[in-house]
């Protein structure tokens, strides 16, 4: 079985051999039918997103996974059956804290491909409270991307900020999870949805995901466009899908009464809102996020088979697993401008 890994610098993200695992107790075997490559793959590899509860020196990258069942380990308690089509969350928690019976977020999560070996290989243990099974009309290669491109905006929109129709909405950077959070926006009936990105083609990309409107950042009077297409009174809702300090400050300073700044995108620089006493008066909010909620990948798999959500134009590329330092080094240099690659065993 090949399958790249990584040890926190980027030479180690070639491919390398290794015995197809055996599932233990609650686990099955995944056959990989196709992965995605996401920047946090990308900051894994380059040593910049350390592992918190890794247990050894390598791990085996992909968190965004789809398959097919291929060996059952013991003590199942779901009534898998081999040969089911799967998605798998990007993660499991502890189950060892009270967030869980409480159903809270959990800072004891183990994400695939990054605490315990994920799907840019042949074939995949995983532990069963994971899969989710999706329907024969569901293609493998956007299955893959629900765990985290598509569910971590999701979660983001229809959890942490809750948006509701006819509610205007911001969304910075319309790469590979803002671009979903333009869809999902709309989706949910937010009005308007105002794309914002430096890009000439990120914007193009933007407005055929949903957004109404796309602006530049830089462009002279940002502001005033984006009070004049939010009806004079601010955004209620600005995603940082870029996770970049000069981001949150302009997405903050646009915020209507009682709007919120929702962090979406994830960044280890310090978080510092230099706003006044507007901020107060106003009642404006910051709000973390991280990842989709427990029934995100099962909801967007139903909305996706259900026609509800197209997610074929998401998918940029096609490559062999065996080039997956190829696609590393596309996404993180922005060649060809790619939404998500997939690697496909």
């Amino acid at each position: 079985m090949s399958a790249p890994c990584t040890s926190g610098s980027p030479a180690a993200a070639g491919a390398a051999t290794r015995a197809i695992p055996v599932p233990g107790p609650g686990e099955v075997l995944v056959e990989v039918k196709a992965a995605g490559v996401c920047l946090s793959d990308v900051h894994l590899i380059d040593g910049s997103l350390p592992p918190l509860f890794l247990r050894s020196d390598a791990v085996t990258v992909g968190h965004e996974v789809s398959g097919v069942i291929h060996t059952l380990g013991p003590d199942l308690k779901r009534g898998l059956t081999v040969g089911t089509r799967v998605t798998l969350e990007a993660g499991k928690s502890c189950n060892q804290c009270s967030a869980c019976a409480r159903r809270l977020p959990c800072t004891q999560v183990r994400t695939a491909g990054i605490d315990y070996d994920g799907g840019w290989a042949q074939y995949m243990v995983t532990p069963e409270e994971t899969v989710v099974p999706i329907p024969d009309s569901l293609p493998f290669d956007q299955a893959a991307i629900i765990p985290d491109a598509v569910s971590t905006p999701y979660a983001a929109v229809v959890a942490t900020a809750g948006v509701r129709p006819a509610q205007a909405v911001g969304v910075w950077g319309a790469g590979g999870v803002g671009a979903h959070n333009v869809r999902l926006a709309r989706l949910v009936g937010a009005a308007p949805v105002i794309a914002i990105d430096p890009l000439p083609s990120a914007r193009e990309r933007a407005l055929a995901f949903g957004a109404d409107l796309a602006l530049d950042p830089s462009a002279p009077g940002f502001a005033d466009q984006v009070r004049e297409a939010a009806g004079g009174r601010g955004l209620d809702f600005a995603f940082d899908c870029a996770g970049v300090p000069a981001v949150r400050e302009q997405a903050a300073s646009v915020l209507g009464p009682g709007g919120a700044l929702i962090l979406v995108g994830i960044t280890p620089k310090p978080l510092t809102i230099t706003e006044g006493l507007t901020f107060n008066y106003l009642g404006k909010q910051v709000r973390g996020h991280y990842g989709g909620t427990p029934e995100s990948v099962t909801e967007l798999v139903r909305l996706a088979a259900g026609g509800r959500l197209d997610l074929a134009p998401s998918n940029t590329d096609h490559i062999p697993l065996a080039d997956a330092a190829d696609a590393v080094n596309r996404l993180e240099n922005k060649i060809g401008d790619p939404i998500r690659l997939i690697l496909v065993p």
